[in-house]
């Protein structure tokens, strides 16, 4: 289930609502000092092609070794 981080307008309160959709668009029209927190739920989203550790590419270099057929080419 959805949850909905969301700021009291007046007061600045802040809470997290866990509900579906149809119901947090209801609570949203009946509490209409509250809107969503936008600063709250922006983490978690990644852009592009995250770069591999040193660490880890080696891992999977030695990985590779053992394994010839597998196809690890994109981690290494």
């Amino acid at each position: 289930m959805p949850t909905y981080p969301v700021i009291n307008k007046v007061t600045g309160e802040k809470k997290e609502l866990s509900m579906t959709m149809k119901e947090y668009e209801t609570w949203k029209g009946e509490n209409p000092d509250w809107d969503k927190d936008w600063m709250a739920g922006v983490g978690g989203v990644t852009y592009g092609t995250p770069k591999q550790s040193e660490g880890f590419k080696e891992v999977m270099t030695k990985v590779q070794k053992a394994h010839p057929r597998a196809n690890l080419s994109r981690f290494t």
